[in-house]
């Protein structure tokens, strides 16, 4: 009984369906297959043989441009010529009007890319992960002035996961409830008699630290504890003891319960400082890893093969007394005018990662996205006409260099505990070397005229 011609294109799809590779061994399958049959002239839809568990044909029908359901000695039997080369399939993806073959991948921001075989076509696959710098977020930002900020795609942060970002440019994890629970200290002082702005680089030039770049290391817990620590020494010291101390010294060697370049905690930080005490920068350099520490908990800088200062007679580290928390928009402000520069906690959204100048509020764009908590230095205040009215602001040191934001500062929101920046707020007294000028200087701002 003879084949429909529906059937026989069915049986063709078949064969395809089988392996396009299948057409390809055919030719070392030479048979005998239509010389066995003989059924070479005509369309004889009957004239097939087993051939790798399907069937090939033998008639006239094969004299065809695609014959892939053709028994691999047509040709030489049935025609006496060599058989035409079969035409391979184009086999590709054309991804944003380019053409790539089959396993070539790129990378699209932070997401790879793989050309892959999608039954007899190709497909780019792509992985779905959000990026650090999403072009909607900056477009969208710049493009409403109410927000009050402008954003910028930073190339550090180009091709980077988001995941990436939480991790490696955060680092500080939440505060435990007990830690939370800490009684703020009061100060007594005349909220009237706080100027509209204030900056301590101008009160204390060259006695502040300098913005600093964490690198691609959960490190901010550890950066803004030394930095913090730093700007009091040389304040109450009067600069006597202007020194930048080591934030590695804290990844390498503060590891009780800490997570070194994957986050730490703030109160264990400063307990670290000042139970065992902290060497300077210079000794101890900072390399963004989680390097092994060098540093013996015992012993004064002599026996860490630090450089002695030179202005003090210091022989022992550099500690504190316990930090301390300061509870509220004008405590904070007091502390800083008094004592200098304070930590503070904040949650960082999405959109964080992009700002460029203005007053920061995180926007509803990328509330959804994952959030983690970063420790940075409050160094300022201050008050911006806008077109919605005044705006208070803190002004912040971040720890991801120049580059970043207004030459390495940003300002947020003030009074309102934009991203929880006012929740945990730390400062801390330094042992300087001059007992009796601590004394008298905690004496004074303590208990002010």
């Amino acid at each position: 009984m003879a084949l429909t011609n529906w059937t026989r294109g069915l049986v063709a799809i078949t064969i395809i369906a089988v392996g396009s590779a299948l057409m390809d061994d055919y030719f070392d399958l030479p048979g005998p297959y239509c010389r066995q049959r003989g059924c070479c002239p005509g369309r004889q839809d009957d004239c097939s043989v087993p051939i790798l568990g399907t069937l090939c044909y033998c008639d006239d029908f094969c004299n065809r441009t695609r014959n892939e359901d053709c028994c691999p000695d047509f040709w030489s039997h049935c025609r006496g010529v060599t058989p035409p080369p079969i035409a391979a399939p184009i086999i590709g993806c054309t991804y944003e009007g380019t053409v790539y073959p089959i396993g070539k991948q790129l990378k699209k921001n932070c997401n790879v890319c793989k050309c892959e075989r999608v039954g007899m076509s190709g497909d780019m696959l792509c992985e779905q992960h959000r990026c650090i710098i999403e072009p909607t977020i900056t477009d969208a930002i710049n493009s409403d002035p109410s927000n009050g900020w402008t954003a910028s795609n930073y190339s550090e942060f180009w091709g980077r996961t988001l995941e990436e970002g939480i991790k490696l440019r955060l680092g500080t994890l939440q505060p435990q409830r007990f830690v939370m629970k800490m009684t703020p200290v009061r100060h007594t002082y005349d909220p009237q008699s706080f100027p509209r702005e204030f900056e301590s680089e101008m009160k204390w030039p060259r006695w502040i630290s300098g913005i600093q770049d964490q690198g691609w290391c959960g490190s901010s817990w550890a950066i803004s504890t030394a930095a913090v620590a730093s700007d009091r020494f040389a304040i109450l010291s009067k600069g006597r003891e202007q020194i930048m101390l080591s934030a590695q010294h804290l990844v390498s060697c503060d590891i009780r319960g800490q997570q070194s370049c994957n986050g730490g905690y703030l109160d264990r930080a400063w307990s670290y400082i000042r139970k065992f005490g902290l060497v300077d920068e210079q000794c101890f350099p900072y390399t963004a890893s989680n390097e092994k520490c060098k540093v013996l908990r015992k012993g004064g800088l002599a026996e860490a093969k630090c450089k002695l200062p030179e202005l003090v007679d210091r022989r022992s580290k550099y500690k504190v007394a316990p930090a301390y928390r300061i509870g509220n928009e004008t405590d904070i402000m007091h502390d800083i005018m008094t004592s200098g520069p304070v930590q503070a906690t904040m949650k960082v959204y999405h959109d964080f990662f992009t700002y460029k100048t203005g007053i920061y509020k995180h926007s509803p764009l990328s509330s959804a996205d994952r959030t983690g908590y970063h420790s940075v230095r409050i160094v300022g205040w201050g008050e911006e006409y806008t077109s919605q009215g005044v705006k208070k602001y803190w002004k912040v040191a971040n720890s991801w260099g120049r580059l970043w934001g207004d030459n390495g500062y940003f300002k947020i929101a003030r009074g309102t505990n934009e991203c929880e920046i006012e929740s945990f707020v730390l400062g801390t007294w330094p042992e300087i070397e001059n007992k009796l000028l601590l004394n008298n200087e905690i004496r004074r701002i303590r208990y002010p005229k």
